[in-house]
């Protein structure tokens, strides 16, 4: 299953996936604006710990409002795409939102996962997840895999 699913979609899709026998959601998110090794590394340890992987995309106008000027590099619906392609991802959501707490509520995630030192207690939705007796879980970045290191390395060469 890999889908490009709208927001107003997402519910209806989760629940009838839930029926088919999809017992265990994950859930994480992010702009994943130039896709690298580490996302991809990062999305894998993700799909591992449930049965389905859910990514909330951030939009192009949450990039921007986020990161700034000249964030996003690539389009949202190019970014969907790819992602959608990754064996890891199974749907990917895209959201225009600063975070994605609503989406969160509309998904019930079993797990929600963030990358980096996030704290488990300071991931967005966590207690959505918790008070559902899910888990919370920040998994570490892959050392030297980020994208703000990939934009100097680019700028450096230029």
């Amino acid at each position: 299953m890999k889908e490009i699913v709208s927001i107003d979609q997402i519910t209806h899709v989760i629940e009838t996936l839930k029926k088919s026998g999809y017992k265990k959601i994950v859930f994480t998110n992010g702009c994943f604006d130039i896709l690298h090794r580490g996302h991809v590394e990062y999305l894998e340890k993700a799909r591992e710990l449930g049965d389905l992987l859910v990514l909330g995309l951030n939009s192009d106008t949450s990039v921007k409002k986020l990161k700034g000027h000249p964030r996003p590099y690539v389009g949202q619906e190019d970014r969907a795409f790819i992602l959608s392609r990754l064996e890891a991802v199974d749907i990917v959501c895209i959201f225009d939102e600063d975070t994605p707490y609503e989406l969160i509520k509309r998904v019930k995630p079993d797990v929600l996962v963030k990358g980096g030192d996030y704290n488990a207690d300071d991931i967005v939705g966590n207690d959505i997840v918790i008070n559902r007796g899910g888990q919370v879980i920040s998994l570490p970045f892959v050392e030297g895999k980020s994208t703000s290191s990939l934009i100097e390395e680019i700028k450096n060469q230029i």
